[in-house]
């Protein structure tokens, strides 16, 4: 432990500090320095701090989301180039192909979990801050008397501060408090409840459902039920702080999602169908349609695009007459205004017909 204690010590500092400052800020406020709701609110500050610095992650986590989609046409070819052939050299030929295919797209089945990698360090060194707080409060601490900016004085209030009547540092396994057992169950329920969820929400409401047939999907989908089930059974290990952490967190993500999803659904998939619902409802109640509020958003040769005036007001579409088309079939000039106009043709051409000549008057002998 010392080693890994060593590992983490500049990211334990970095906790401890923020802890400390947003514990500062609570006391500020008025709130009592010792309570537990004070070093408990610490704790979701450090949240939203590492959140924060966490969003150009996130972005990446959605933008690869996105990019798994626009793969699957290639991905399809790929099974079905490989339909059949279950000899152990033909799969691997596939998964080397496939991951090939991810690579050049810049995207992964896995970049779903770059947000929970990402915050594993500063999981594991708030663990091991919340467990060294008795060891700080009694000058015992190995490394001195002190986490950073954490001293021996404000480790003893984090270690005897307490909410609901349980400890930030006590454990699930490691104490026969009834209140103890009662808050680290609960936190462990929404611990794991909130990481299924948030990875459900991610990889199959936002998914069209071509994305979600293929190994790598299944995979991905194997790993959004196991890791609630890994939270749920080591859980019981955790201090009270670090469960408040992960759950806090969680939500965070929960929001983070939604709103995204919400408002920039992925094309083809569940979260799309709601989002055009919702639109055409609130145009309905406008008396409007999803065409007159800009949710149609029709190609270069849409002929309705072509006959729309400037001013909005739609016009019927014209068809060429029949002059337009013995001039060689050219099509009609859309003018500022939005009206359609025939492009001027001499006379001659437009209407063509044969001027008596003199050799065709003159009488045959």
């Amino acid at each position: 432990m010392d080693f890994f204690d060593s590992l983490l010590w500049p990211i334990k500092v970095a906790v401890a500090w923020i802890m400390v400052r947003a514990h500062d800020v609570l006391t500020w406020l008025g709130m009592d320095p010792a309570g537990g709701w004070t070093w408990l609110l610490s704790i979701v500050a450090l949240v939203v701090v590492i959140r924060i610095l966490l969003i150009p992650l996130f972005v990446r986590q959605i933008k690869a989301s996105r990019g798994m989609q626009l793969v699957q046409p290639e991905i399809q070819k790929l099974q079905k180039k490989y339909k059949g052939k279950t000899d152990p050299a033909s799969r691997q030929a596939m998964q080397q192909e496939m991951m090939a295919i991810y690579k050049e797209a810049g995207t992964s089945p896995f970049a779903s979990c770059l947000p929970i990698l990402a915050q594993m360090p500063i999981f594991f060194a708030l663990f091991r801050v919340l467990s060294s707080l008795e060891a700080v409060a009694t000058g015992t601490y190995a490394r001195g008397d002190s986490i950073g900016p954490l001293t021996q004085e404000l480790a003893a209030q984090a270690e005897s501060s307490e909410i609901f009547g349980a400890s930030l540092s006590s454990t699930f396994l490691g104490s026969d408090d009834l209140a103890v057992k009662f808050v680290t169950a609960a936190l462990i329920i929404i611990m794991s409840a909130t990481t299924l969820f948030t990875q459900r929400q991610l990889t199959m409401k936002n998914m069209p459902q071509s994305a979600l047939d293929n190994p790598m999907a299944r995979q991905q989908r194997m790993l959004m039920y196991i890791l609630p089930l890994v939270f749920a059974f080591s859980g019981v290990n955790f201090p009270i702080g670090v469960l408040v952490y992960w759950s806090t967190s969680n939500l965070w993500s929960m929001g983070q999602q939604w709103f995204v999803i919400r408002n920039s659904p992925a094309p083809g998939s569940e979260a799309e169908a709601k989002y055009k619902e919702r639109q055409a409802r609130k145009a309905k109640r406008r008396g409007r349609t999803l065409e007159d509020d800009g949710a149609h958003t029709p190609d270069t040769t849409d002929t309705d695009t072509l006959t729309t005036g400037a001013s909005g007001q739609r016009q019927q579409p014209k068809r060429n007459s029949p002059r337009s088309k013995r001039a060689g079939g050219r099509p009609a000039a859309v003018s500022a205004g939005g009206a359609v106009e025939q492009e001027s043709e001499p006379e001659a051409i437009a209407e063509p017909a044969p001027a008596p000549s003199s050799k065709s008057t003159k009488p045959k002998k």
